[in-house]
This record gives structure tokens, sequence and C-alpha cells, in this order.
């Protein structure tokens, strides 16, 4: 993790293209955590599954079971229980949304309430979904406005559907779930949404460290189809050329900070970069060095 950071360091520092400097800002900027740095393994049996804070070690220390010294859980059945009680103790504010906790292998260990995932510095999965329409006139994107009253980034702009892999779902799961709660978008037609590509971050945040994997995907949506927020997510929705889009992304920080990430890898995908500047987006966004 340390090497990754050091690669985003560089591709902050570096001279690039005026047309380019501000679209590696946000691959930057969402990847500003140089692990282990201050942080401490936290384990999962003999499994690795998070980095925590001097802070989280010292709440760990009153509690009887992690006395020894070693910071973790013997079991995943133990994670759950630990999250509640690190929330009792006020270190985060309860999600009441499980999230299944993963060893590197991709096996589910257990679960811990949402909130308590940047605390422990666990990964977190989740899918964003390019709500496109094709015209005459061109590609056109939805956006979404995100509500007030949202925990995180209220009032910024984000994509048509985008949301956290709550416990026992996959990708393609949650994408018809969270098409349906989210835009009003039926099962039938969600369900065609072509996964496209993951990206991955390390990325220090108030709430804590957020190790996010984004499942990405693409809808095609019939010109007549108007979303409808049906959970209070969103505030409103909007129906943009994808010029307009890259244009928001270029000159201003309206999007929630990781729809930045999954809008460039669609900008590539479109071919709206010229090639030697692709090159070098589509390296930052895998990790590597610029």
């Amino acid at each position: 993790m340390a090497a990754l950071h050091a690669t985003y360091l560089a591709v902050s520092n570096k001279s690039f293209s005026r047309t380019l400097a501000p679209f590696l800002r946000h691959i930057a900027a969402c990847n500003n955590a140089g692990l282990p740095g201050s942080r401490t393994p936290f384990f999962c049996d003999a499994s690795q599954i998070g980095w925590i804070t001097p802070s989280t070690i010292q709440a760990l220390e009153t509690l009887e079971a992690h006395k020894s010294g070693t910071f973790g859980v013997s079991s995943g059945a133990d994670l759950f229980p630990l999250s509640r009680t690190l929330c009792e103790m006020g270190l985060y504010t309860s999600h009441h949304e499980a999230f299944d906790v993963r060893d590197d292998s991709g096996a589910v260990l257990g679960q811990v309430d949402r909130g308590a995932i940047p605390v422990l510095g666990l990964a977190a999965e989740g899918v964003h979904l390019n709500g496109l329409v094709e015209r005459a006139d061109g590609l056109f994107l939805w956006v979404a406005r995100r509500s007030m009253s949202k925990r995180l980034d209220p009032g910024k702009l984000d994509h048509l559907v985008a949301g956290g892999m709550s416990a026992g779902l996959d990708p393609q799961t949650t994408v018809i779930k969270e098409a349906q709660e989210e835009a009003g978008i039926p099962a039938g037609l969600a369900a065609k949404a072509q996964r496209v590509g993951r990206i991955h971050y390390a990325l220090e945040r108030p709430e804590g460290l957020r190790r996010d994997v984004l499942h990405c995907y693409d809808l095609l949506l019939p010109e007549d189809f108007v979303p409808v927020a049906e959970d209070g997510e969103v505030e409103s929705f909007h129906l943009l050329p994808i010029q307009r889009v890259m244009a928001l992304v270029r000159d201003t920080n309206d999007f929630k900070f990781n729809v930045n990430l999954v809008l460039i890898d669609l900008f590539l995908r479109r071919g709206l970069f010229d090639p030697a500047d692709a090159s070098i987006l589509r390296r930052a966004l895998s990790g590597q060095a610029a």
C-alpha cells in the first residue's frame, strides 16, 4: 500500500498537460492513504483484514478480549458483536446495515455494521452504474443530486445508481436492488446492466479509512425513461450530455469523491481523451506508475 500511495504522490507532483492534470487530481485525492503509516494491522484469526489507528487501539485495549496486545478477533463470529461494542463506545454511529467482511481470497469471514468499516480500516465493496442514453445528438448520462439529508457528502452530484454491497449480496444483485430503490428502474431493465470494470482506492476520510472496491456497470436506458427517487436518497435527477459531465469532473468538485473515478473510466472507454493522456490515466486508475 505504501508503493501505491507513492504512485499517487508522484502523479500529483508531476507536471502534466492542463487538460490531464484536473482529472489526475481526483485519482490522487482518492488515494491519499499511505499504509501502514501510523496504523496497526487488525486480524480475524490469522488473516489481516484491516488497519486501525492509535485511537481505535486505545478503545480495543479497554476490552478484556483485546488486552493481550494482539488486535483482532479469534473468529468471524466475533466481528459483528465487536462492531456493535465500538458503536456503543461512541467510535461511530450505526448504519443499521450489515456488510460482509472477506479475506484476501474473497471468502466471507463474518459481518460488521457498515459504520464500523472505516473505523477498522476494512475493505468494502459497492456498485456504481452509468445510466446512459444514446440519442441522435450524442451520448447523455443521468446524474443524481444527493439528498441534503445524506450522512455522506450531502448535496453532491452522484451516479444514477450507486450503493454499498450489503451482507449476502453480490454485485449484480446489488445493482438490481439499488436501481429499483434509488431510481425506480425495473428489475428486468436493471438486469441488462453490463459490468465494465473494477476500481479500488485507499482514502483517509473524516469517518476513517476507506478501502473501497467499486464494481462499475453501464446501462443503456430508453430515451423516454425518467428516473424516480423511491427511497428519498436523491434530491433530483438530470440528463446531461457526456461532454457537460466531463467538464464538471474537469473543472469542479461537484461530484461525490469516488464518482469521479468511475466517470473517468467511462470517458476513457468512450475515447474522450487523446491516446497519450488516456494511457497515463489508465495507469493511474489501476495504481501503476504514471
